[in-house]
């Protein structure tokens, strides 16, 4: 049995079923340039020029709709845009995009206690998922907090919430390795 490419496969969907084709441009800018100039500021205000606009977002924001929304030292909020192109097989968002943001904004929290030149990457992420997301749940809301930072690495906490009821629909931790 071979496998097909999923970019293929919907490419001739699209040509066979046009009825319940969707389509959705990217447009984004070359990550290096951004990574390059945010090193030389502390984190706290590189994350405050992603969220400000006066950097561009990273490739992965663009693709999956989210952003910083609200930056402090130790604490980020996340917003996004669950769509149906984020669906797994079986009709709901995916559980990767929960994840990924959880991920994100955990890393971002870690980013602002970090002085210039100090990178993080991430070492572990627990999440647990509370509720299906769906195009209907609308914009959604992760907040993370730094619960420990230390030299060699960094935890955070994290809640992904509905913005329109605070219901939660996933929360999770994780651990951030600093980079000196």
């Amino acid at each position: 049995m071979s496998s097909v490419n999923s970019v293929d496969a919907a490419l001739d969907f699209a040509g066979r079923a046009p009825e319940i084709t969707r389509r959705r441009t990217l447009t984004w800018q070359d990550p290096v340039p951004a990574a390059a100039a945010g090193a030389q500021r502390s984190g706290l205000d590189y994350i405050r020029s992603i969220a400000a606009g006066e950097v561009p977002p990273a490739p992965i924001a663009v693709l999956l709709r989210m952003g910083p929304s609200e930056v402090e030292p130790g604490r980020v909020v996340f917003t996004g845009e669950p769509g149906e192109e984020h669906y797994n097989p079986i009709g709901t968002v995916h559980g990767g995009y929960a994840a990924t943001l959880l991920d994100s904004a955990i890393g971002c929290a870690v980013h602002t206690t970090l002085e210039p030149g100090v990178g993080y990457s991430t070492q572990s992420l627990e999440a647990k998922f509370v509720r299906p997301i769906s195009r209907e749940t609308g914009t959604v809301r992760c907040e993370a907090e730094v619960v420990y930072s230390g030299r060699r690495q960094a935890t955070a906490r994290a809640s992904l919430t509905d913005a329109a009821t605070g219901k939660l629909l996933a929360h999770g931790t994780g651990t951030c390795m600093i980079i000196r």
